[in-house]
């Protein structure tokens, strides 16, 4: 396939996408009229727009026995889904069922309203989550910002620490790891003490002093976090995935911001090794760091190699967390062109993003 659009700019239509887009060398996410993706050849990645409710909709919201184990089902399958697939496909979905779930809402009374207004809050963050992790800030920011407002008026605190820490994520992904410090901090003086949503603020708190360069409060950080887990409780959904192996992983991702791509590719390829099968886009995000370290290492045959790998589903799931770790390492690469490999990746991410003339 192949990605470059002859246009004089990428337009001014309502109609908008935000997609992966080479730009004066670098793979910037950019909002584009959804023509021209679609011209492109790469139409994948035009499948993000909202569809309009339809009178049938309506119906079979109005016709609902059940809402709430309904949306809860619903949000299930579009997590298992997301894992397999990417949130490109899955957040028009999600967006519309969050607006059926408010129409809702809005009809309920009583417990009935406010157990709806919790699920609303969780669509809400999982619609954040889903926007950042297509490249769309402005959509993700305005998700998490409601479901923090959300979380705040059904008064469940442990929603609130969680959200803070979405807030903590999103704010050093895109640039501000300062203000990712307070938000973290201010994520575990919300969470219960000896709670796993305690140790997730401290995890958060530990990539933003890596981003920062400060090593030595990042590794204490992570060091905080694994004792905390060893007395921490079940709490239920919140950090049920959370473990050591996820702790070491996280670190890893902090090892490479310092520059220590040894040990953080050693910490990549050890969780690429156990990471299930159906954890397809995350496979993608750890090859693409995994790769990135590995070319900070010297390695640049090995670093293409697995940098290939994660091409193809980035082109699958239209990850930003994929396309940025590869935007790095295809920078990183410039210079060993002539190496083994090398040339073809880079051509490979060339056919996966759009070129505006």
């Amino acid at each position: 396939m192949n990605a470059v659009v002859r246009a004089g700019s990428l337009g001014d239509d309502t109609d908008t996408v935000v997609v992966p887009a080479r730009i004066h060398g670098r793979i910037l996410f950019v909002p584009v009229p959804r023509r021209v993706v679609l011209a492109s050849g790469i139409a994948g990645l035009a499948a993000t727009a909202m569809p309009a409710a339809t009178p049938a909709a309506a119906t079979e919201l109005a016709d609902m026995g059940s809402p709430f184990e309904h949306f809860a089902q619903l949000r299930r399958v579009m997590i298992q889904t997301d894992n397999l697939i990417g949130p490109r496909h899955v957040l028009p979905a999600l967006q519309q069922h969050l607006v059926s779930l408010a129409t809702r809402r809005r009809s309920a009374r009583g417990t009935d309203a406010i157990e709806l207004l919790a699920l609303e809050t969780r669509y809400e963050e999982l619609a954040g989550w889903f926007a950042q992790d297509i490249g769309d800030e402005r959509t993700a920011h305005g998700h998490t910002a409601k479901a923090l407002d959300a979380s705040h008026i059904t008064g469940d605190t442990d929603l609130t620490a969680y959200i803070l820490g979405r807030k903590a994520k999103l704010a050093v992904d895109t640039g501000h790891p300062a203000d990712a410090l307070g938000l973290a901090a201010a994520a575990r003086r919300t969470a219960r003490p000896g709670s796993r949503l305690e140790v997730i603020a401290v995890l958060h708190e530990a990539h933003a002093h890596a981003v920062l360069g400060a090593g030595g409060e990042a590794h204490r950080a992570y060091d905080t976090a694994l004792a905390l887990l060893v007395r921490a409780g079940s709490d239920g959904v919140w950090g049920s995935w959370l473990d050591a192996a996820y702790i070491s992983t996280a670190r890893a991702r902090s090892l490479a911001a310092l520059g220590e791509y040894e040990q953080a590719a050693a910490g990549f390829d050890s969780a690429l090794a156990v990471l299930p099968s159906a954890y397809r886009r995350d496979r993608g995000v750890y090859l693409a760091r995994a790769a990135r370290a590995h070319a900070g290492t010297g390695n640049v045959t090995l670093a293409a190699r697995i940098g290939g790998q994660a091409v193809g589903i980035a082109a699958e799931t239209g990850s930003a967390r994929i396309f940025g770790q590869l935007d790095r390492l295809d920078q990183a690469l410039a210079p060993a062109t002539g190496e083994d490999g090398v040339a073809k990746f880079r051509a490979s991410l060339d056919r996966i993003v759009l070129h505006p003339a």
